[in-house]
């Protein structure tokens, strides 16, 4: 308990004291405990000092968590050479009934379709050195009324143009089209709800930290998000749909009338020229050609660095096409921050297995504000203190680390019972060996006295 009021301590410039000693208290319980993370299961782990009346109060609070975030990352994780990627992705909580502030219907991956839940936009930072992602800004994603009519009306064009029959339009441009300038878009709600966020970790970073990119999933392969990212002094990383029409620059002669050609040769990805590639590797039977060239796509503004990775299996053939709006990035470099935004899908992964993001029953918007918050803010807890516990446990993860604090809880609630202490040799033992039950990758403790 005391090891983490000391970790916490950080926090204090943000938070009172009072509530740095409820979240020590909700934070050791939540290492300790089984079974589903919700108020009540917190409360009946805790320490002497905290209750279930403490855990409300700490719940219903307004929290900064944004500072908090950035804080705790700078005292326990920030090195000046070490170089971070800020990395974005929204992560679906699917919730039952009708009351939980911003309950609605969300794209969830893992179902494939769109269930009824909530939606927490992330934003994190992923140490290339560590291979680690960090989350330090979690917004709960609201929609309104009129991005929800909007969005219905998009959806009832789509299948009504479906539905019609299709008309060839005629040859030519259309009589009274205009150029428009593709870096001036008008961002989406979704967009500019990311973009504030973005605005606000930059703010925050500033004069410690620079960054450099973006990195994003395929969702927002698109000229929008570029434009987005530019606007905010990045240049984003993503992936293209494995379909998009992307040509060469035009490289030939001017034919002397008319406008400068602008677009070349469309890619074939089956027919890449040998110019381009990179790299060639094996894998059993499947062949791996890493390409990388400058394209242009008529949807965007600026020409494209793009990295082809085609992979040949026999006679099949799958490929992927990754991109940046920075036309230095290397290919390497590319894949690899394009392969480093997993990161923060382990982020999810640990917050909804361990810290309950899947289970909290909170339905006011502060609360729920602060139950997923907390879950993320866990993750970083977990990774610090798991720094700490590897040099004696090379192997241990989470649920290593679950364990431990799990068996000292036990050990001391059993000491209470005993009419005087054991010899402290004996005791050390004792909770060395009581530690490691449980254990998924466990370490012989030494029975043997000095």
């Amino acid at each position: 308990m005391s090891d983490i009021l000391t970790l916490l301590q950080c926090l204090d410039p943000c938070i009172t004291v009072t509530t740095v000693r409820q979240m020590s208290h909700i934070v050791v319980a939540m290492l300790t405990m089984t079974g589903r993370v919700t108020m009540a299961g917190i409360a009946r782990w805790t320490e002497p000092g905290g209750s279930y009346r403490t855990v409300q109060r700490f719940y219903y609070s307004v929290l900064p968590w944004g500072v908090m975030f950035w804080l705790f990352f700078r005292q326990y994780v920030f090195k000046p050479d070490e170089v971070y990627l800020l990395a974005g992705d929204e992560s679906v909580v699917t919730k039952a009934g009708k009351k939980t502030y911003g309950l609605d219907r969300f794209f969830s991956s893992l179902y494939e379709k769109a269930v009824p839940g909530l939606a927490f936009f992330t934003l994190s930072l992923i140490s290339v050195g560590e291979r680690q992602s960090y989350p330090l800004l979690v917004e709960q994603r609201v929609r309104s009324e009129a991005e929800k009519a909007a969005a219905q009306a998009a959806r009832k064009t789509k299948q009504d143009r479906k539905a019609a029959p299709t008309l060839k339009r005629p040859a030519g441009r259309p009589k009274g089209s205009k150029n428009k300038d593709k870096r001036q878009v008008e961002l989406t709600p979704e967009l500019t709800f990311i973009q504030a966020m973005i605005q606000t970790l930059l703010g925050r970073v500033k004069g410690l930290l620079s960054l450099t990119y973006l990195v994003l999933d395929g969702h927002f392969g698109n000229n929008a998000a570029l434009q987005m990212a530019r606007q905010c002094d990045l240049h984003l990383i993503s992936k293209l749909r494995h379909d998009a029409r992307l040509y060469f620059p035009y490289e030939g002669p001017y034919i002397g009338h008319g406008p400068h050609r602008i677009y070349g040769d469309q890619l074939n990805v089956k027919q890449l020229p040998v110019k381009y590639l990179k790299q060639i590797t094996h894998d059993g039977e499947i062949q791996t050609c890493l390409y990388q060239m400058t394209l242009l796509h008529r949807e965007f503004a600026q020409p494209l660095n793009v990295v082809v990775i085609v992979k040949t299996k026999l006679k099949t053939q799958a490929h992927v096409l990754l991109f940046s709006s920075d036309l230095a990035l290397p290919f390497d470099l590319l894949i690899d921050y394009y392969q480093l935004r997993f990161q923060i899908e382990f982020n999810f992964r640990d917050a909804k297995q361990f810290w309950g993001l899947e289970d909290f029953m909170n339905t006011t918007p502060t609360a729920v504000t602060n139950a997923a918050n907390l879950a993320l803010f866990m993750v970083n807890i977990a990774y610090c203190l798991l720094r700490l516990f590897r040099p004696l446990h090379p192997h241990a993860g989470v649920l290593d680390l679950k364990a431990h604090f799990r068996g000292r809880r036990y050990v001391a609630e059993t000491l209470k019972l005993l009419p005087e202490m054991p010899d402290p040799i004996l005791l050390a033992q004792v909770f060395d060996t009581v530690a490691h039950l449980g254990c998924i990758h466990p370490v012989e403790p030494c029975l043997n006295s000095p």
